[in-house]
């Protein structure tokens, strides 16, 4: 069992490591470049840190009580993917994850809006992340669309559900 998780979404098993993984969407209003939402390794036994910090062992100082102890034992999480994102669909591949990235509400300029790819060795993130769809914003920063979910058809090409331009679109080679 881990806890300390906000809002973790996409969860999937790693097929390498075997490994559950999900998505976190961190917590808002510390500003636009705090706080790196993420991916990660869900470990039994951990805590992540919410509410009490974040990314490990950064305190959020806005809670109250503080819990030090808990905070001691946050663990910092595998993979920042950038502040306000919103991760909401994680899906394998042999060779890493697909992140369905929703997009910011908050956040000046905003961030999301596509998925990107993150590549895997080892059972672990092993570079930076790629995009692999975009063009959901207009250029006065509108949304088109905004990615949610993400999965694999059995032909390898990735389906992508879209909360915005209520479509599911599908990507391949």
């Amino acid at each position: 069992l881990a806890s300390g998780l906000r809002n973790p979404n996409g969860l999937a098993w790693q097929p390498h490591s075997g490994m559950l993984w999900t998505v976190v969407n961190e917590r808002d209003e510390i500003g636009s470049d705090l706080v790196p939402d993420y991916l990660t390794s869900v470990r039994d036994g951990a805590f992540y840190g919410w509410p009490y910090s974040y990314f490990g062992q950064h305190v959020d100082k806005r809670v109250e009580p503080q819990r030090p102890d808990l905070v001691a034992k946050a663990i910092k999480p595998d993979y920042a993917l950038g502040t306000h994102v919103a991760p909401l669909g994680l899906a394998f591949s042999k060779e890493g994850a697909f992140i369905g990235q929703h997009g910011s509400w908050n956040r000046r300029p905003p961030s999301g809006y596509n998925v990107v790819f993150v590549p895997f060795a080892d059972g672990k993130p092993s570079g930076s992340p790629t995009e692999v769809l975009s063009g959901f914003l207009s250029p006065k920063g509108e949304a088109y669309g905004r990615p949610v979910g993400v999965a694999l058809d059995r032909r390898g090409g990735l389906l992508v559900a879209d909360d915005v331009g209520n479509a599911v679109w599908r990507v391949a080679r």
